[in-house]
């Protein structure tokens, strides 16, 4: 994901005063980042803040706002505030710094400064959450660590991609990604990761939704997973030629604890395609695919539930509270997860559909699963002919409280409104309270995304 804090800014005021600060080689992730630039813009009497690494375009974003910017490096920590005491704001976000830095111990060590030294200190696994451009150099000093590696970031040229994962094969390493959002390691959680129960099945995964989806509904079927391995969206293309993915279901074929593998993505290129269903021919642990638009999501999760001789249940949906008569024409697909929205067009068979987790709207922001303010004004602007499409996806790293935002903008929007509320029963958001008040807005909630699509076509 990008490297951005999230800015958020209001006209200048000639009362307000500007404070821009640097600090040098003060990392952190642009999640926590963004949380501090809002909390600081609630304070009373500021008007505008960005709290944000040193990156060319978090420095044009600054400037944008009308900040004076001083020189910063990418590895710098700007703290930006325009507040009539932007003394009292800084010293709010130094406070909320420090409060999420990693305590030492009381070690008086250097901490390591590279991923290179991490991984000697003896690490198992690496994260890589930088901007883009960074992220390949910390990606292959975990290789030629060898340590697997999560690469979370998304901007990472397909060149870069490939280079890294021949490396692996090479060391003999799983990459995960890049712009791979989530995965759970032996029941660890990594990116955006739902609550999932200990069990029989494997996930390997060209889409974090999409695993995310599948998971949750085997969850609510009562069936957990051993692992999820995701390998980055464009894993199974021409160009990457699927090495994660080959790796990952060997991988999995050899763990005593995954007796069956669903196998999640987008279209595949035909001819990785070919080579993928080659090499799950040979594998002793069945394989179910989940690939779209050949199946969707909720089908594939019946077929594994049927193939372990599980039963398949009903899947939880909440009708709409609101007597409101639609008079939808077309449908408007507002989705945070590439892959929900990609299926629901499917199944819908009609609409425009947007994908606001694609890189062109994160550049600059956080995904929309953290922050809802594309989506806010989305249904701001939608029209009664239309018929509103959304996933809500809960889960450690989404927004804490999504109804909290999102629910308000429900009730407001002339348009009719089905949600796929994609989590489970475990996850820190409580999924009934979200379904109820969502419901409570005026909208429809599934737990099938596409039951959700269905039940849209079904009300045009």
């Amino acid at each position: 994901m990008s490297g951005a804090g999230g800015p958020v800014g209001a006209a200048q005021d000639p009362a307000n005063s500007d404070t821009v600060l640097v600090r040098k080689g003060a990392y952190h992730d642009s999640v926590t980042l963004m949380r501090i630039s809002g909390a600081l813009t609630a304070l009373p009497g500021v008007a505008a803040a960005m709290v944000a690494m040193g990156t060319e375009l978090n420095l044009g974003i600054l400037r944008d706002l009308g900040f004076s910017v001083p020189a910063a490096d990418p590895g710098d920590l700007l703290i930006a505030v325009r507040a009539h005491d932007p003394g009292a704001a800084v010293e709010e976000a130094e406070r909320l710094l420090s409060s999420v830095r990693p305590p030492d111990g009381g070690s008086a060590e250097q901490p390591p400064l590279t991923t290179g030294s991490a991984a000697r200190g003896g690490a198992d696994l690496v994260l890589v959450s930088t901007p883009g451009e960074h992220a390949f150099a910390e990606a292959q000093d975990a290789v030629r660590a060898g340590l697997p590696v999560m690469i979370f970031s998304d901007g990472v040229p397909v060149a870069q991609e490939r280079l890294l994962k021949e490396l692996a094969e090479s060391t003999d390493v799983l990459v995960m990604g890049p712009d791979c959002g989530t995965a759970v390691i032996g029941g660890v959680g990594l990116g955006f990761a739902n609550v999932l129960s200990p069990g029989p099945v494997g996930v390997v995964a060209a889409s974090g939704t999409g695993a995310q989806q599948v998971t949750s509904l085997l969850d609510w079927a009562g069936t957990g997973v051993s692992h999820v391995l995701g390998v980055g969206g464009r894993d199974l293309s021409a160009e990457v030629g699927g090495l994660s993915t080959l790796r990952a279901l060997r991988m999995l074929d050899d763990d005593p604890a995954t007796e069956l593998i669903v196998l999640v993505s987008k279209p595949p290129s035909p001819g990785v395609a070919a080579a993928v269903r080659e090499a799950v021919g040979r594998l002793r642990t069945p394989v179910v695919p989940a690939l779209l638009p050949e199946t969707d999501l909720t089908e594939a999760a019946e077929r594994a539930l049927r193939t372990l001789g599980r039963p398949v249940p009903e899947w939880p949906s909440w009708p709409a509270w609101s007597g409101r008569q639609t008079r939808a024409k077309t449908i408007k697909g507002v989705y945070s997860g590439g892959t929900l929205g990609a299926e629901a067009a499917t199944v819908a068979g009609q609409g425009e559909f947007v994908d606001y987790g694609d890189d062109a709207y994160t550049r600059g922001r956080a995904h929309p699963m953290i922050d809802p303010t594309l989506r806010v004004e989305a249904l701001a602007q939608a029209h009664e002919s239309e018929l509103v499409l959304m996933d809500v996806v809960l889960g450690h790293g989404a927004d804490p409280d999504p109804a909290a935002s999102l629910a308000h903008a429900v009730a407001r929007t002339p348009a009719t409104v089905v949600i796929a509320l994609v989590g489970t029963e475990g996850d820190p958001q409580d999924l009934h309270r979200q379904a109820a008040a969502f419901r409570e807005a005026g909208a429809a909630v599934f737990t099938s995304n596409a039951q959700a699509a269905r039940h849209a076509r079904s009300l045009l």
